[in-house]
C-alpha cells in the first residue's frame, strides 16, 4: 500500500483526494491546520450577506469519510517536510509517505511597501478575515439604519481590481442598491471606491470581461481608480503618492497574494511571491515523489504563460498529478503538464455576470449568472453530498 500526503485541503488539495481515491493501492491523508474547506470563490456573496457561513464552509473530517476507505484526514499544521527521509512532522508525531503533494494555497500579501496597509485593511483569503469584513459592512448598515438623519458621506475602500476585489465591490453596490427602500435612503450616502495601480481593471483578462465589467461597476455607483498608488494607510484615510487622500469607513484589499513560509528539508526555488517553480511535471526539482499544486505554485502552460491562481487552475493542476501518479504506478509514460484556462466568469452583483468560454462563447447578463452559478453548484452539490456520506458513517460508527 503506498502512502500519499496532500498538505492542504484546498481546491487542489481536495482535487487531488477526490481523482487519487479512485486509484487501487493507495492509502491518501489530507492534513490541514483548518477542520473545514473555504470555498474562497464564494467570498464576495458571504461578505455581502448573501450567503451564510455554512454555504462556504465544508467540514474536511465528514468529507474524507465519504469516500469510506482509503481517505483520512488529520487536523493539524505541518512544521516540516524531510525530502530525504520522506516524512511530514507535525505537532506530535511524524508521517511517513510515498507520494506528497504540496496543496497550501497562498495568503493576501499586504506589501510591506505601502505602510499601515496590514494594519488597517481586512483580507478575505481566510475565512477569519472574511467573517470581519463582513461584520464591519453589516455594521455600516446597521449605523446607517439606526442613524438615518446623518447624511455623512461613508466610503467603503477596495484595494485591487483584479477578480476579488471586482467581485465583492460589485456584490455590496447591489446589496446597497437593491435595498435602499426597505433600509432606508440614508444608504445612498455609502460610496464604494475600487483602487487599483494598473490602467485598467482585471488586468489580464480580455476586452470583453473588461469592457462590460467596467460598464457594470458604473452602472452600480462604483468610483473606479486606476492609475492610483497607495503610499499609505491609517486607521481611516488613504494616502496616495500623487499626493490625493481619501477617508474610509474600511477598507478591504485583495491586492495581491504570497505563499506562506513552508519548512522544507532543503531550499527550493521559488518566485518573488514564494511560489514553488516546478518543473514540467509538477513536481519539485530534483524529487520526484515531491509534488505542488494550486497556488503555491508558479503554474504554467506549454507555451511558457503563466496561469492565473484560479480555483480552476489549482484543480487542473491536481487532477495532472494524480494522474501521474496512477501512471507511474502502472509503469505508463507520463506527458508533461499542459493545460489551459477554460473560461472565466465574473459576478457582478446580484443577478448578474460577465463570462467567457473556449475563448469563442461571449455572455452577459443573467444568462452569464446562471452560468456561474450552475458551476459553483454542480462543485458544492457534490462536496455536500460527500459530507452527508461521510457524517452517516461517523454517526453509525460513533453508535456502536
Amino acid at each position: 500500500m503506498k502512502k500519499v500526503i496532500v498538505i492542504g485541503g484546498g481546491y487542489g488539495g481536495l482535487r487531488a483526494v477526490e481523482h487519487l481515491s479512485g486509484i487501487d493501492g493507495l492509502h491518501i491523508t489530507l492534513i490541514d491546520k483548518h477542520p473545514y474547506h473555504y470555498l474562497q470563490t464564494e467570498a464576495y456573496s458571504y461578505i455581502a450577506g448573501r450567503v451564510n457561513l455554512h454555504d462556504i464552509i465544508i467540514d474536511l473530517k465528514n468529507w474524507c469519510f465519504g469516500f469510506k476507505s482509503g481517505v483520512e484526514f488529520i487536523h493539524d499544521e505541518v512544521t516540516f517536510v524531510d525530502f530525504e527521509k520522506k516524512r511530514v512532522h507535525l505537532s506530535d508525531t511524524k508521517l511517513h509517505y510515498d507520494y506528497i503533494i504540496l496543496a497550501i494555497g497562498a495568503e493576501t500579501n499586504f506589501f510591506s511597501f505601502i505602510e499601515g496597509l496590514r494594519e488597517n485593511s481586512f483580507g478575505v483569503k481566510k475565512l477569519q478575515r472574511a467573517f470581519n469584513f463582513r461584520t464591519e459592512f453589516e455594521k455600516l448598515l446597521y449605523n446607517k439604519v439606526e442613524s438615518p438623519l446623518d447624511k455623512e458621506e461613508l466610503n467603503l475602500a477596495i484595494g485591487g481590481a483584479g477578480l476579488s476585489g471586482v467581485e465583492i465591490a460589485a456584490e455590496m453596490a447591489d446589496v446597497i442598491k437593491k435595498h435602499t427602500k426597505s433600509i432606508g435612503e440614508s444608504t445612498r450616502e455609502i460610496k464604494i471606491h475600487l483602487i487599483d495601480a494598473s490602467s485598467t481593471i482585471l488586468p489580464g483578462m480580455s476586452d470583453y470581461i473588461i469592457q462590460n465589467t467596467h460598464e457594470r461597476l458604473e452602472d452600480l455607483s462604483i468610483n473606479i481608480m486606476t492609475d492610483s498608488f497607495i503610499e499609505k494607510v491609517d486607521s481611516s484615510s488613504i494616502y496616495f503618492k500623487d499626493g490625493r487622500k481619501l477617508d474610509f469607513f474600511f477598507m478591504i484589499f485583495t491586492g495581491g497574494i504570497k505563499v506562506p513560509s513552508f519548512k522544507l528539508s532543503r531550499e527550493v526555488e521559488r518566485n518573488r511571491i514564494n511560489q514553488f517553480i516546478v518543473d514540467e511535471y509538477m513536481h519539485i526539482p530534483d524529487e520526484a515523489n515531491v509534488f505542488a499544486v494550486g497556488d503555491c505554485v508558479e503554474i504554467r502552460d506549454a507555451k511558457g504563460n503563466i496561469l492565473p491562481p484560479t480555483a480552476q487552475t489549482a484543480e487542473r493542476s491536481a487532477e495532472y498529478v494524480a494522474q501521474s501518479i496512477k501512471q507511474t504506478l502502472e509503469y505508463t509514460k507520463v506527458k508533461p503538464f499542459n493545460a489551459s484556462i477554460d473560461g472565466v466568469f465574473v459576478a457582478l452583483g446580484g443577478k448578474y455576470a460577465v463570462g467567457e468560454m473556449f475563448k469563442v462563447i461571449k455572455v452577459k447578463g443573467y444568462s452569464a449568472y446562471l452560468l456561474k452559478k450552475l458551476i459553483t453548484y454542480t462543485y458544492y452539490v457534490g462536496l455536500k453530498l460527500r459530507v452527508n456520506t461521510g457524517f452517516k458513517i461517523r454517526t453509525k460508527k460513533d453508535d456502536t
